[in-house]
């Protein structure tokens, strides 16, 4: 795709990744994109009634959250004029809200988009079972009280064994797998051992710990609990996390002779990610500062029994329509949604057989730089809200981009369902 105009990366925020402690969580999603695009907007020197679009991506809304973004715009104020619409690419979700902001302002459609990423998976229904669902049909449609007494003798106990929506939401329906064990697949297919997994994810929460140390989340915003507590940072971080303690814990996918764990697995979250994506038009407009400049997202799509992979397609299809060398990118963010399949994508990328035969190019792309590689942690420590992974992401490189004084970066994601998104970002000058 050729992009016509170009487009910045203005400021962003996002509220602390809270982790999934059994009960619902404090916040409904609606009220996580809320309270971070407000104090976001509280910087800002426009008003919230000169955004054009309000974008954002959700998996799971709850029953009163349809469309979520047009939710978000009218109670952030951005008036009953600005049109809002949600996207739903699972685990890419929020890559995909800002990709069509991307979209939009390259091709002079919009100058100023509000677009992010928000999940409360701690909220996500238990639903009824079909059997329960004919059961109050029935019910409903008896027309006396004999039919009713029938209808009632019928009941059985397993009538009120709920469907867990969430693990539903987490496994493919087209291959019958569960998202762990298309991380097992593709470990088995690269060789990647528990001792490796539980040695990734261990890095992963002493890189957290080190960025929340010196202050890298500037972009975290803090949240306010109904009980007047304060949460300004990801509370899934186990900074005493070590290799032996993740050695303890037993594989949930593939039970028998599994490696995938708790332990090296992303966290169920909630959380929300809000970018403001502008044309040069607003930016000159508004006078406003530019984090970064964006470039339309890549897809790519995979076996979705080995789903992890998608990163690596993605990315090759991003370096090509830029006609870049892997060693041109500076930094890169592959979000953890396992140990295994970042381990994974990072062999694939320097595999020939694999960059040859899946991913039709002549050798293999190269080898990322493990230094160069979520250097502040990923969503094994900060936590995996699904429909917001993706905008983090995005800002938390720009930012990274900025730090380093660094040029390049890519942040990319695998996707349920066997897809792999994947976007280049440019720190601006």
């Amino acid at each position: 795709m050729t992009q016509t105009r170009p487009v910045y990366l203005v400021d962003g925020a996002r509220t602390p990744f809270l982790k999934a402690r059994g009960r619902p969580g404090s916040f409904h999603a609606a009220d996580l994109a809320i309270h971070a695009s407000k104090l976001l907007l509280l910087r800002q020197p426009f008003a919230e009634t000169a955004f054009d679009e309000v974008i954002f991506g959700c998996v799971s809304p709850a029953a009163d959250e349809a469309n979520i973004a047009r939710i978000i715009a009218l109670r952030l104020g951005c008036g009953e004029k600005t049109p809002a619409f949600t996207v739903q690419r699972n685990c890419a979700s929020g890559l995909n809200a800002v990709d069509e902001a991307c979209r939009h302002i390259a091709h002079g459609y919009s100058d100023l988009i509000l677009a992010g990423g928000v999940e409360a998976m701690s909220h996500t229904p238990l639903l009824f079972r079909e059997s329960m669902v004919n059961w109050l049909a029935d019910w409903n449609s008896a027309k006396n009280l004999q039919q009713k007494i029938r209808h009632l003798l019928a009941l059985r106990p397993s009538h009120f064994a709920p469907v867990i929506a969430l693990l539903r939401g987490l496994r493919d329906p087209v291959v019958g797998m569960d998202m762990g064990q298309t991380a097992e697949e593709i470990a088995y297919r690269f060789q990647i051992s528990r001792e490796q997994m539980d040695t990734y994810a261990v890095q992963s929460h002493q890189r957290l710990a080190q960025a929340i140390k010196q202050g890298w989340h500037s972009e975290v915003v803090p949240l306010y609990t109904p009980s007047e507590e304060v949460l300004d940072s990801d509370d899934g971080l186990r900074a005493d996390s070590s290799i032996e303690k993740l050695a303890t814990l037993r594989p949930v996918f593939d039970k028998p002779a599994g490696n995938v764990t708790a332990g090296n697995s992303a966290q169920i979250t909630d959380g929300a990610a809000c970018l403001i994506v502008a044309s040069e038009m607003a930016v000159e407009r508004y006078q406003l500062p530019v984090l970064a400049r964006l470039f339309p997202a890549q897809w790519a799509g995979v076996n979705p029994a080995q789903m992890g992979l998608g990163p690596v397609h993605a990315i090759a299809k991003t370096l090509v329509e830029h006609q870049l060398p892997l060693s041109a990118i500076d930094y890169w963010e592959i979000n953890e949604a396992f140990a295994a399949q970042v381990l994974a994508c990072l062999k694939a990328l320097n595999d020939d057989t694999y960059c040859k035969e899946e991913v039709g190019l002549k050798q293999a792309l190269g080898e990322i730089n493990p230094q160069h590689l979520n250097i502040d942690g990923g969503a094994i420590s900060q936590g995996h809200p699904v429909g917001a992974s993706g905008a983090r992401i995005v800002l938390h490189l720009s930012t990274i981009l900025h730090r380093q004084q660094a040029q390049k970066g890519i942040a990319s994601l695998c996707i349920g369902g066997g897809q792999g998104g994947a976007m280049l970002i440019e720190r601006a000058s």
